[in-house]
């Protein structure tokens, strides 16, 4: 199938050829018949995407000061490789989509096979969609039109939340494709509209819909306009949908207002507001969020949660439903602001048009209605492809997100290793890797990295959740496997891991906790070597704020961050002291103000069974200019002490004083290298298996201590 992308970092628009996605529990698989493009949003990011790289950073000042943060951090050149793999990532265009569902996921009720959807999905000819984002288009309601049933809901939303009475006195500020449907709506609820833009061609349809216009820009009065309007008494409500970076409009609407008025922001202006304006008539002001209640919430889009009619009468799915009603209706008419369809094939022509024609307004984009093409492997054409010797490792990659692309792909230079196949659940990710660094294929279906005979080296970089199921679906195929950590989410899993792998026929299992192989633990472990003492191992992770809602905070997904993070932690302890891991003790701080998580603000004590003891102190409440990640050992009356793994300096140790690299080494290299190299080879397993259950056991046991505040003893 082929997908609409754009490169943030030169703005082109690309018609990408990838494979079809696969359907996901709980969402729907759509054949796309119509798309619209948004005016507003799409051309702003395609502007963006042509601007150098200094206006990319006057636009977004919130994301310089996250790279400015990192630099403090990390340093200059990790950040910069950071940001420039960031803005070489391909940006999937669109969300106002109309099609036909070809197939149904596990847990969907309400939706068959043949039904017409309106939903936000992107331009492409086919897509995956939540189902709590997909509404039955209603009959009489043609393909193009419904496209548009997105955009009105976010108009839609705004109208909500002002809350209007018919007979009110309502001003929409923007007349574009949000702001004329947003007229058409009010006017359906029966208030009075006027409607305000600069554009005398815009005014002109907003009075065909039964709207009163005023001008505004320069020599325009719009303040005057809306009194004269509301007969002298200043309007009921106002909703905003202009786009603009003057603050110019959010005092302007204040002055047109009555007391008491109310002021929604729909669209994207300046916001420095006088509080003289709206302290003396006592208005309200609200920013309405896209579609409506469930947006953005990880359990009613991904998880298909949805919230009680009783409790929330109007959600994101709810307004595209009425928005669809308001149009089989004939209340909502927007057939004229269609400026021109265009076939999805000649997306480069829809997107000049967008840019070229400030006058434009809906660009359709019209798709092939062939029976719809499944095909979930699509070979890639690249230069960049690897070869390894006869009998090396040719790499099946499960997951392409950031992980891969910045912690694993780019350290696979040099290594013994043929890139054969790349799979990620949409297809753009994967596809992009598969371009960039030379695999052979792409897909969309995990179970073909499985069935591939070529690949012996499975990696899974997938959310934590599949990493145990993937694990052992790879060991019964006769893979060697590679997953990130952690190895799994619980006890249960680890065991049948366990068993799979004691009847696995000599397969390699190795777990992503590279910090073992960085090259300042490696000299570390050459100093410690000589050692008759148990050790003392202290290590300081500032780790950072995760909000709540992040997946790796998630229970089901992610473990939380002990789980999913600390065990990188753990893991070297038990490294370092060459010694596994026999009591664990966790100790979190007490839950206050705006803390919603507390196992990433824990010290977790560990005992060794050589009578070493190490502690974790993992920490996400610090600051972002503080070392990352420090590491103290204390032994034999000597101290070793690793700062950001970059530093590594000796106190009393006879012979080494300091030694130091010209950036952070976390081991990426190393651990990709000494993988491929053992598959390639073959040999003792990399990782002893015992060891590894050690520390998801130890893993596991922090968890226990920190929920029940006492320790748990290991077998």
């Amino acid at each position: 199938m082929k997908q609409v992308l754009q490169n943030l970092k030169t703005g082109v628009i690309e018609l990408e050829e990838l494979p079809c996605p696969l359907v996901r529990d709980g969402h729907l698989l759509i054949q796309t018949r119509s798309t619209l493009i948004s005016a507003g949003t799409e051309r702003m990011l395609v502007e963006l995407g042509k601007g150098s790289l200094l206006a990319k950073a006057r636009a977004q000042p919130d994301k310089v000061k996250q790279v400015l943060d990192k630099i403090r951090t990390d340093g200059l050149l990790p950040t910069l490789e950071a940001v420039f793999s960031r803005l070489d990532e391909p940006l999937p265009l669109g969300y106002c989509n109309s099609g036909v569902v070809i197939e149904v996921g596990k847990g969907v009720e309400g939706f068959s096979v043949g039904d017409r959807v309106a939903n936000n999905g992107a331009h492409a000819e086919m897509v995956c969609v939540p189902r709590n984002l997909c509404a039955k288009i209603s009959e009489g309601v043609d393909d193009d039109s419904a496209s548009f049933a997105i955009l009105g809901a976010i108009g839609l939303q705004g109208i909500r939340l002002i809350e209007p009475s018919i007979g009110e006195s309502v001003v929409v500020i923007g007349l574009g494709l949000i702001g004329l449907m947003t007229v058409q709506m009010l006017i359906a609820g029966g208030c009075k509209v006027l409607g305000i833009d600069p554009s005398p061609a815009r005014q002109e349809l907003a009075r065909g819909f039964g709207a009163e216009t005023a001008a505004s820009g320069e020599g325009s009065d719009p303040v005057s306009a809306a009194l004269a309007f509301s007969d002298g008494r200043g309007v009921d409500g106002v909703v905003i949908t202009a786009s603009s970076r003057s603050s110019d409009i959010m005092h302007q609407a204040a002055a047109m207002c009555r007391k008491r008025g109310r002021i929604v922001l729909v669209g994207v202006v300046g916001l420095e507001l006088s509080r003289t304006d709206y302290y003396k008539k006592e208005l309200s002001f609200q920013v309405s969020c896209s579609y409506g209640p469930g947006r953005y919430d990880a359990d009613y889009e991904e998880k298909g949660r949805d919230y009680p009619l009783g409790f929330v009468r109007w959600t994101a799915q709810r307004n595209f439903e009425a928005v669809l009603a308001l149009m089989a209706s004939g209340k909502l008419n927007v057939a004229p602001l269609i400026s021109r369809r265009i076939a999805h094939g000649d997306a480069a022509e829809a997107y000049r048009t967008l840019t070229d024609d400030r006058a434009a307004l809906g660009i359709v984009l019209t798709y092939p209605q062939a029976p719809p093409s499944t095909q979930r492997v699509v070979t890639v054409t690249s230069s960049a492809r690897t070869s390894a010797p006869k009998g090396g490792a040719v790499l099946g990659l499960i997951g392409a997100g950031t992980f891969a692309k910045r912690a694993l792909l780019p350290h696979l230079k040099g290594c013994p290793v043929r890139l054969r196949i790349v799979a990620s659940a949409g297809g753009v990710s994967g596809g992009h890797l598969a371009r960039k660094f030379g695999f052979e294929r792409v897909t969309t279906d995990y179970q073909e990295v499985l069935r591939d005979p070529e690949v012996n080296l499975v990696y899974i970089a997938t959310r934590h959740h599949l990493h145990a199921r993937m694990t052992l679906e790879a060991l019964a195929a006769g893979k060697h496997v590679t997953v990130e950590k952690p190895l799994c989410l619980t006890l249960q899993e680890l065991a049948e891991i366990a068993a799979a792998h004691a009847q696995s026929h000599g397969q390699q299992l190795f777990v992503g906790f590279n910090r073992r192989f960085a090259l300042p633990t490696v000299k570390m472990n050459e100093l410690l070597r000589s050692r008759t003492q148990p050790l003392c191992a202290s290590i300081m992770v500032n780790a950072g704020i995760v909000g709540a809602d992040a997946w790796v905070q998630d229970a089901e997904q992610g473990g939380g961050r002990i789980v999913g993070e600390a065990c990188h932690f753990i893991d070297l302890i038990s490294h370092l002291a060459a010694s596994p891991i026999t009591r664990v003790m966790t100790t979190t701080i007490g839950r206050g103000p705006g803390d919603s998580t507390r196992d990433d603000k824990a010290t977790i004590t560990l005992t060794l069974a050589d009578g070493s003891m190490g502690t974790v102190h993992y920490f996400g409440n610090g600051d972002k200019s503080y070392p990352k990640e420090t590491i103290d050992v204390f032994c034999e009356g000597r101290v070793l002490r690793l700062e950001n793994f970059r530093v590594l300096r000796g106190y009393g140790w006879p012979g080494f004083a300091k030694y130091r690299l010209f950036k952070i080494n976390k081991g990426f290299h190393e651990t990709a290298f000494s993988i491929t190299q053992t598959v390639a080879r073959g040999g003792p397993a990399l990782m002893p298996f015992d060891g590894i259950v050690n520390v998801m056991k130890a893993t596991f046991a922090a968890v226990e201590s920190a929920r029940t505040g006492q320790p748990i003893d290991l077998p």
